[in-house]
Formats: structure tokens, sequence, C-alpha cells
């Protein structure tokens, strides 16, 4: 009798845990999923019948989420210190490592700076990754905990309030700091004039504190795929283009540079007897007075030494010729004129070889002249410093039309430039943006936006301390942009990023969605004003019909109440 007593209570408990599990499977629509699985496999037959079921179990799976990140220092192309970050998802019940991103940091050493700028922006870089690793770790996870990795939008706008309130206590901590010290200095040191700055040293600049925001949008095989969903959600395209790559030479293309280079390196190593000529180029030095020489830079390019500025250029022309290349039609040239780094700032004016001095209008007619000799030069990057807006005005009017005029750190910060709104100041026929700081990848697709708007050329640029993460081609085919700027043709972090490109063009060409890159465009800025005065003509005519109608309307009104 016991015996039945306990056989019935278990029947009953197992017939209630059958219905539980009726229910959790009939809630979770496992019966109608598998019987539809079961019956498209039966009609497949595929050769590995669990392999097939495996990858539709994986369709009907969740999402993954954010379980933790991750953040450790390493060390970038250059051996310096900066900031890896990883994060891991629960993937399939299981938590794994999803993706990851090395930041490059972006604070510039010249190879002529004095040591003690080095160490003080060694000491400032290393303070920065100590921080933002203290960030991630401390804050990330719980900031981005259950977030699917594919919400960029929802994670860049919560990283942005977190670097936002991270700059106003840092700000609030340095006001305390001051007011503490402010009695103690003034009631023990008699106030005293402050002295002009002293002159800043030929290629030094400021320090900002950099750590990245990009922990989610790492090292991923469809990033650009990502990317372009975002900046295409209104109206899709199903054709891409590569930035600068044609679609049927790329990689012959980059071997045609390296052959380039690697004549331009034999004719410096090759030894030379000078012949002295008394004929001067118009910057004043003596063509072809003494031997070409130069070294491979710290960014992978070649430095070359020389008399004229015609002559490194003179080198390429000749080596094209001899290679069966003609500039302007297989090749064409960009300059980083890279003016900040040329100011004499005792004398204001740049020195553009060694001992000649030119004052920012002789700038404008070197490079008028210098395009009126070499046609195939298509771009000037940086030709003047900022703060000479008279002569950015006086480039892009007299050159805009055959060569573009680029803004590289001459531009706005990406923050400032989606704060005013205006890609404008200084004139310049495009920017060049990168991804440093609290910069978020939605705010480079905003910033993109902008610029192509008011119809100016976005190139996307790498930053001085490059470590071998290769997103960043990702980027660049993510959010369309004309061109990338990413240096030298050596070093591996800056291979890596070219191989990345070549991988996605070949892609694109496997799926026929590649469309051919747009030949060389330009702007003439001289149409474009008149056209701007008109459209702002209009603009305040429509103003004033407006305010006119107005007025006509409210005496109406007031004539009636009269009445």
């Amino acid at each position: 009798m016991g015996d039945g007593g306990r056989g019935r209570n278990n029947a009953h408990e197992l017939y209630k845990l059958k219905q539980r599990a009726v229910e959790y499977y009939r809630m979770n629509d496992v019966p109608r999923q598998l019987e539809d699985l079961l019956n498209s496999t039966f009609y497949l037959q595929p050769p590995d019948v669990y392999g097939h079921l495996a990858n539709c179990f994986s369709k009907l799976a969740k999402a993954p989420t954010i379980y933790k990140v991750i953040g450790r220092v390493v060390l970038d192309g250059m051996g310096h210190q900066t900031l890896k970050v990883e994060v891991f998802c629960t993937v399939q019940n299981q938590v794994k490592s999803i993706t990851s991103a090395i930041i490059a940091s972006h604070l510039e050493v010249l190879e002529t700076a004095m040591p003690e700028v080095v160490d003080a922006v060694e000491l400032e870089r290393n303070e920065a990754i100590s921080a933002a690793v203290q960030w991630v770790n401390e804050s990330m996870t719980e900031l981005l905990d259950g977030l699917e990795p594919t919400q960029q939008g929802v994670v860049d706008q919560l990283l942005a309030n977190f670097f936002a309130n991270k700059v106003q206590e840092d700000k609030e901590s340095k006001e305390l700091e001051l007011s503490l010290e402010q009695p103690l200095s003034s009631a023990s040191i008699a106030p005293q004039p402050s002295p002009p700055p002293p002159p800043k040293r030929k290629g030094q600049r400021g320090i900002t504190k950099s750590t990245d925001s990009s922990i989610i949008d790492g090292h991923h095989a469809q990033l650009w795929k990502v990317i372009i969903g975002k900046t295409q959600s209104d109206e899709r395209s199903d054709l891409y283009s590569t930035p600068w790559i044609n679609s049927s030479t790329s990689i012959s293309g980059i071997t045609m540079l390296l052959e380039i280079q690697k004549q331009i390196i034999k004719i410096i190593d090759k030894p030379h007897t000078p012949k002295p000529e008394t004929k001067k180029s118009h910057n004043g030095g003596k063509k072809g007075s003494t031997q070409i020489a130069g070294k491979l830079s710290y960014i992978g390019c070649l430095s070359i030494n020389y008399d004229t500025i015609e002559q490194p250029l003179l080198l390429i022309q000749g080596i094209c010729g001899n290679l069966g290349l003609e500039l302007g039609i297989n090749l064409y040239l960009a300059i980083n004129c890279a003016a900040h780094e040329l100011i004499d700032y005792t004398r204001g004016k740049y020195e553009v070889t060694t001992g000649v001095f030119k004052n920012p209008c002789e700038m404008v007619d070197i490079y008028v002249d210098l395009i009126n000799k070499f046609p195939s030069i298509t771009a000037l990057i940086d030709p003047v410093r900022k703060e000479d807006i008279e002569q950015w005005d006086s480039i892009c009017n007299a050159l805009g039309s055959r060569c573009n005029i680029i803004a590289g750190t001459a531009s706005k910060s990406v923050s400032k430039l989606l704060e005013e709104k205006n890609v404008s100041t200084p004139k310049s026929s495009g920017l060049i943006i990168k991804h440093t700081n609290q910069t978020t990848v939605s705010d480079l697709i905003e910033v993109t936006r902008l610029i192509e708007s008011q119809k100016r050329i976005a190139i996307l640029g790498s930053t001085e301390g490059e470590s071998s993460d290769d997103s960043l081609a990702d980027l660049a085919v993510g959010l369309g942009v004309r061109f990338l700027k990413l240096g030298g043709l050596s070093r591996g972090e800056r291979m890596t990023k070219y191989n990345r490109l070549f991988a996605i063009e070949e892609e694109l060409v496997q799926s026929g969605t590649l469309t051919p890159t747009a030949g060389q465009t330009f702007i003439d800025f001289n149409e474009e004003a008149p056209k701007a005065a008109e459209a702002l003509m209009a603009t305040l005519s429509s103003v004033s019909a407006g305010r006119t109608e107005s007025n006509a309307s409210c005496f109406s009104t007031k004539s009636e109440a009269v009445k």
C-alpha cells in the first residue's frame, strides 16, 4: 500500500514535470521550429546533417550581449604604451571574446623635437593610457552590460555622456586645485607682469590628453558592412567603393609605388659628385648643387634633403620616365606641406629650404608656381598654418579648380566641427578627420555627412602613434570617404591597413558590388562664391518678403480692430 502511494506520487510529479516542459518548449516555439527544421533537412539531405542542424540552430539563437569589457596596456608600432580594449559577450550561453581594438595614440613627437619635449610627451601619454585603462576596467562593464555589440548608436551615446562627465570632473578638480593654491601664491609673492610667451620651436606643438572611445568597433571581419548599414539607413545602395583604389589595379598600383620608392633609395645611396651651378630657383637655392640625401622617417616615408622645392619632384618625374610611367596619367601626387612644422615663430616666416624664409603671401606664389610646373600635383595638405586665413582663401581661389587644398592639422576637431556645423574655416577643398579622443563612430558618421553636405571632401587619416589594428580600413570603406591617408609603404602597422583594404575590395569585386572610383574632381571657388552670394540674396529676399507679408497682416488686423 505504501509503495503504491509513492508510485502514484512519483507519477504525478512526473506528469507535472512533463506539463512544465511542454509549456516551456511551447513558449519558445520549439515544436514548430523543430518540425520545420527536420522537414527541410529531410528534403535537402545534406552530407553533414548535424553540421546543417547546427547552422540552422545558430540562426535561431539570441544575439550576443556584452558581458564584460577589459582594458590593458600594450605597445604600439613605435614601442610606446597604448590601450587595448577587449569586449567579451555572452554567445549561445557561453562567454567569448568577440572583438578587440588597439587604440592608436595621436600625441605626435617630431623627429626634430628637443629631448625634454619628447620626455614630456611620453609622460603625458603614459598618464593618459593609465587613466584610460582605469576608466575601462572600472566603469565600462557596468555601463555596457547587456547591450548588443551592434547597437553602435546606443553605445556611442552612453560613451559620449560618460566622457562628458569625466571632462567636467577633471575641470572641477583643476579649478579646486587652483583655488586652493591661489591664496598662498598671492600672499607670498608680489604680482609680476606676465612675460611674453616664449617663441615656439620649429615643429613643436601642443599636447592634449588622449583616450579613445571606440571600444566596440575593433577588429571585426565585417565591420565595414555594419558602418555602411548605419550610414545608408535612409537610402540603401547595393554598390560600394574603396578609398582611392582602382578596382583593377589596386595591388599593382602599390607595387608601382614601391618600385618608385626603391629607385629613389638607390639614387640616395649612390655616390655623387656635385656639379656647382650658379642659376638659382625662385626660393634662392642653387639647382642641383649637392647630392640628394635622405632617410626613411619614423612614419615610414622617405625624408629627402633638397636644395630647391622642385628637386624631389624632378627626381620622381625622372624615375617615372625610366619606368615608363607618366605623372598625371599613371599616378598623381599629393604633398603634405605640413606648414606648421616649417614656421619660424621668431620671424613669422616659413623656412621653405635651409636658411630661406618666406612670408605667408610669398608662400601663395610658391604654390601657384609649383602647380604650374607640376600639374600632376592634385592635392596640397596644410599649405599654410590655420592662422593664415587670408592665404588659405588666396590659395583656394588661385588653385582650387585644379588642385585639392586640404586642411589636416589646420582643421578643427571633430567635436568642434559638429558643434559649429561649419567646415569652411579655413577655406579648403576638404578635411582630414581622425578617430581620436572621445570621437565615437556615430560622430565620424555625422561629421562625414556634414563635410559632404557642404560639397567638401572627407579624408580619413591615421594617427601618429599607430598600431597593427586594421579597423581604420573598415571605417574608411564604411564611411565612404574619398581618400584614406595612411603614410609610407613600410612597417607592419601600416601595411596591415593596406592589406585589409585589398581584402575588402576583393570581397566587393567577387560580389559584384564594387563601384568604380570617381575620377579627379575639384572645386572652382571663383564660381562657387557668386552662387553662394545668389543663394544668400535669395534667402534674404525670402525673409524680407515674409516680414512684409507679416507686417501687412498685422496692419490689416489692427484696422479691423479699429473698425
